[in-house]
């Protein structure tokens, strides 16, 4: 098979993700025991994840988030009328157990 002109070729036409996936797959030594349909559901896989990690890199680079958020650093002095008891029963997670309302006498 022509690797380099393939590589060439994929990195020509912007599919840098199948070019990857082209050398992996032919590293692994996992190019024989595939099929044609294998091997392009596997270079087409590793490119539209490639795409979708680009797009949401960008996405979170252009919204300028300032910062993660954190349970642990609420601001609780500040008057926004949250409730501390409140938020520290959702950050158990004890709810989630306690959706169905059969069980909600469990819960309390």
């Amino acid at each position: 098979m022509l690797t380099h002109p393939t590589l060439d070729r994929l990195n020509a036409l912007g599919l840098h993700g199948m070019a990857n996936a082209f050398v992996d797959i032919e590293a692994t030594g996992e190019a024989a025991s595939l099929g044609h349909a294998e091997w392009l559901a596997l270079l087409l896989e590793r490119e539209a994840s490639l795409r979708h990690d680009k797009r949401l890199a960008t996405r979170l680079r252009y919204a300028k988030l300032r910062q993660q958020a954190c349970v642990e650093d609420i601001d609780y002095r500040t008057p926004r009328g949250l409730d501390r008891p409140l938020f520290a029963k959702l950050v158990e997670g004890r709810w989630i157990d306690c959706l169905p309302l059969k069980h909600i006498e469990r819960c309390r």
